[in-house]
């Protein structure tokens, strides 16, 4: 399974492609 590690904020999530990324 593919990861993406996305920085928003300066937090970090790692989330399986395709899955929805929610942040306030």
């Amino acid at each position: 399974m593919q990861y993406a590690v996305i920085l928003t904020g300066g937090k970090q999530y790692k989330v399986a492609e395709g899955d929805e990324i929610f942040v306030e």
